[in-house]
């Protein structure tokens, strides 16, 4: 979550992908049209917008290798006749996702590409999304669906599975849990097995190996599934997702059609590897970082925690808060001095324009020092009810941080540990956050796997985080001169 955020908007990410925009006016051109100069100007407009979501483009060696990677494999799409039509960011975001919209603008966060294994790999994923611009995807799906905006809200997320279609739970859908990769679903089932195949037909033209697609779907599905259990949570996609297939359903599929290709194409391994050296791991401190249940934010000093059994995102925006008992986030807002203003108006904000939702009475109280104020609504949702909660902070005249949370009637209490566990931080903490990155190691002779994983810069299953980090099954080894990629900390 970065410095005095003063807007909050809720992009989605599942796996791969998220949406693109706002379909131009007009007939939607078909797979084999250059890039319009419609949708360059559309791209163009949005471009920046898009970059300040998550996190900003990074800069310096990482980020032109992967420019150079991704317009290569652009030039395959026949979308434009020069690697000046695309432009490739590399994003300073923590979460698995790449994306792209109409215009040629092509992105990958840096986290997705520190669980590539090669550069075939890079080139797939980015091919992957080019191929929803080829295949003009976000157009055809904003044809489909004309409640999508630019941002994605008002398909099914989270909060719809306590408050359904109710004008109270499309507000939240745009408002809660922004960051997380479990949101909005954007393309169709077969719009992202389309963008697969057009992906693996621009690797092989571009020289690649065509089975890349497919290695890197399975390390995603890894990534994902490790994630989760030691989340505690189930790792299996959820019924509202059914219309988007996850990376383990893909995998087979893409590795039969690369098969059916034709073998060959280069990887490019060790050059991948060489290049991604020391690329940022996880949160920047810039933006706070997330460290077991506690999240701390160095720059802000500020830190909490999350309830037990609870996992959080942190997202450029607000840090969510997400569990069977309901979900959170915790963010910023424009601050005049009156805690009790603020709260009520971030309640009107949860409401949106049709509804008038406000607390039922506002109490104030200190936690750990710190002004604080908080209220309660309860909605009605259809033959169910739910709680609201808004609980704001003072951290100076200035400035003020809340949750906002949703539970079912009567489970506000949920979140009462989070609450009560805000506080400032201590230039002493706030200077000990250390950020993790990527390092690149040569096999010595008689390392093992399991003395390599002891490296990693976590307190717990480090095999398993560099067993699915370097694509190696349960039962595989390493030898001595081979490359591979550890988590540690930077100093």
């Amino acid at each position: 979550m970065v410095r005095n955020v003063r807007k909050m908007l809720a992009f989605g990410a599942a796996s791969l992908t998220l949406a693109g925009c706002m379909a131009p006016g007009g007939s939607i051109p078909s797979a084999s049209t250059p890039i319009t100069q419609t949708e360059a100007e559309m791209g163009a407009k949005y471009h920046p917008q898009f970059l300040a979501e998550f996190g900003g483009a990074m800069t310096g060696s990482h980020a032109q290798y992967v420019e150079q990677v991704g317009k290569n494999i652009a030039v395959q799409s026949g979308l434009g006749n020069a690697r000046e039509s695309f432009t490739v960011s590399l994003l300073n975001s923590p979460v698995n996702n790449a994306f792209a919209v109409p215009g040629g603008y092509i992105y990958t966060t840096r986290q997705l590409v520190t669980l590539m294994n090669n550069e075939a790999e890079l080139a797939g994923v980015l091919g992957h999304e080019v191929g929803h611009v080829a295949a003009r995807h976000s157009q055809r799906r904003q044809q489909a669906a004309q409640r999508n905006t630019l941002l994605g809200g008002g398909l099914a997320i989270l909060s719809g599975l306590l408050l359904g279609d109710s004008g109270l739970g499309n507000t939240l859908s745009r408002t809660f849990l922004e960051g997380s990769q479990l949101l909005t679903l954007k393309f169709s089932r077969q719009q992202e097995l389309e963008a697969d195949d057009l992906g693996i037909q621009y690797l092989g033209k571009a020289g690649y190996d065509r089975r890349a697609m497919a290695t890197v779907l399975a390390s995603l599905a890894a990534q994902n599934a490790l994630d989760a259990r030691l989340a505690g949570r189930n790792a299996s996609v959820p019924e509202w997702a059914s219309t988007h297939p996850d990376p383990a359903s893909r995998v087979q599929g893409a590795l039969s059609k690369a098969n059916a290709a034709g073998a060959g194409g280069v990887t490019n391994r060790d050059t991948f590897l060489t290049r991604i050296d020391g690329l940022l791991y996880g949160d920047d401190p810039a933006q706070g970082m997330i460290e077991g249940s506690t999240f701390i934010h160095p720059e802000l000093m500020l830190a909490f925690t999350a309830p037990q059994g609870f996992y959080m995102v942190n997202g450029t925006r607000a840090v969510s808060i997400q569990g069977q008992g309901g979900q959170a986030q915790m963010t910023t807002a424009a601050y005049s001095g009156n805690l009790e203003t603020y709260v009520r108006q971030q309640f009107t904000a949860l409401g949106g324009q049709n509804n008038q939702l406000a607390p039922a009475q506002i109490q104030r109280t200190t936690v750990n020092g710190l002004p604080a104020v908080y209220g309660t609504a309860r909605v009605n949702n259809g033959n169910s009810q739910v709680d609201v909660v808004v609980f704001a902070y003072e951290f100076g005249r200035n400035q003020a941080f809340h949750f906002s949370a949703i539970t079912p009637a009567g489970k506000a209490g949920t979140f009462n540990s989070m609450f009560q566990s805000m506080r400032r931080v201590t230039s002493a903490e706030a200077g000990a956050v250390v950020p993790k990155k990527l390092q690149v190691v040569t096999v010595a002779r008689g390392e093992t796997v399991a003395t390599l994983a002891r490296r990693m810069a976590y307190p717990s299953a480090q095999e398993e985080r560099f067993r699915v980090l370097n694509a190696l099954g349960s039962s595989d080894t390493v030898t001595p001169g081979q490359k591979v990629k550890l988590v540690v900390r930077t100093r």
